[in-house]
């Protein structure tokens, strides 16, 4: 078994896993603080299951990009866990993850085919989201970038033919009503979760593709930028 972490939007999911699937999970969407809630969840999921920490085969965790804090304080969990019981630490490219749950969960609505291409969205500053472009089969088109979003985002999804474009994700919102394109459509409702980690953690598992546990930095795509409150002249 293995664990998994997301931390990567204002999600806070957790999930026990095994090559089969999703064993356990538990994650809270309400927004609180990672912080508090995320060793609570690992360890309510190792008790309820009866796995012991230094049994488990790897942990894995998304690596982002997406929130600077979320992915901080998922990351820290990841390799206090991984160090402290010997376990390989696995990161998992936020957006890959968000294409297999996408798929897994939106496959009866959108009967997706060959054909389509998945963009997830995830929010980002102002109009701006971190996103990639990807085939079904997990196959990049455009590798994980910053991208303001005009009218002409996404020029690989064509404006006409038999392909769509499934832009998905915590930035689609920002989408709505300025990609207007026919094969354009825009799930607002899909959010991501840890359960959504295990396939592409497995296949890294099987390649060995391991992180230096001591030296593994989450994938921020940009620095950290504090802002200060804005000071209220009335008071």
């Amino acid at each position: 078994m293995i664990i998994c972490i997301e931390t990567s939007t204002s999600i806070c999911s957790v999930a026990l896993c095994d090559r089969r699937g999703v064993v356990a999970l538990k994650e809270d969407s309400s927004g609180k603080s990672h912080a508090s809630l995320l060793t609570v969840f690992i360890e309510e999921l190792l008790k309820e299951n009866g796995v012991e920490a230094d049994n488990l085969e790897a942990v894995a965790v998304s690596k982002g990009p997406g929130s600077y804090t979320g992915l901080r304080i998922g990351v820290s969990v990841a390799k206090g866990i991984a160090y402290g019981s010997g376990l390989p630490l696995v990161a998992v490219d936020t957006t890959l993850s968000m294409l297999h749950g996408f798929k897994e969960t939106m496959g009866d609505k959108y009967s997706f085919t060959d054909t389509d291409l998945f963009c997830p969205v995830i929010d980002a500053r102002r109009m701006e989201v971190y996103t990639s472009v990807l085939r079904g089969d997990g196959t990049i088109i455009r590798e994980t970038c910053a991208e303001i979003i005009t009218k002409d985002s996404f020029p690989e999804i064509p404006a006409t033919g038999r392909g769509r474009g499934f832009l998905f994700g915590n930035g689609a919102a920002k989408c709505v009503g300025i990609l207007t394109r026919n094969n354009i459509v825009i799930e607002t409702g899909y959010l991501v979760s840890a359960k959504s980690i295990y396939r592409e953690a497995y296949r890294k598992i099987e390649l060995q593709q391991y992180e230096d546990t001591a030296y593994f930095e989450p994938f921020y795509m940009k620095d950290f930028i504090a802002t200060k409150p804005v000071k209220n002249i009335l008071r």
